[in-house]
């Protein structure tokens, strides 16, 4: 971080509390790294919501045991896009629940189509795509 450059903002009293409170909590040192973070995630943010755009996910996934149409369903799509599952990680959480936490690589668009049949399958009760950029930009 050789070449910093100093910027100044202003904001309401309230909101400079609640920002501090947040920095306290999440055990940030000072203000500046806590708002290089915010940007870098903006930018993550806006690399990833380009349709073409080379990106890393995880999707986390809770389903019903019982349906085992649902894992089968998983490793179909996975089939279907070589390349785009690259690990898959099970767990058995209950008798009757399963987690599945598969890591992603591929355009964007490609990610969040795989996410969105996955997680509108039946028997999966719930799950939340995270994707990130290959971090060359950020």
């Amino acid at each position: 971080m050789s070449d910093l450059q100093r910027i100044s903002i202003t904001i309401e009293q309230s909101l400079a509390d609640q920002f501090n409170d947040l920095l306290t909590r999440k055990g940030y040192a000072t203000r500046s790294e806590a708002v290089r973070d915010l940007i870098r995630k903006a930018l993550v943010e806006d690399q990833w919501q380009q349709d073409n755009a080379e990106t890393v996910g995880t999707l986390t996934v809770v389903y019903d045991h019982s349906r085992p149409e649902v894992s089968q369903q998983f490793i179909h799509a996975g089939h279907e896009q070589p390349g785009l599952v690259l690990a898959t990680l099970h767990i058995h959480m209950t008798h009757d629940n399963c987690l599945e936490v598969m890591a992603l690589k591929g355009k964007s668009s490609q990610v969040r189509h795989f996410a969105d049949l996955a997680l509108s399958a039946k028997g999966v009760k719930h799950g939340d795509l995270v994707m990130t950029t290959m971090g060359c930009d950020v």
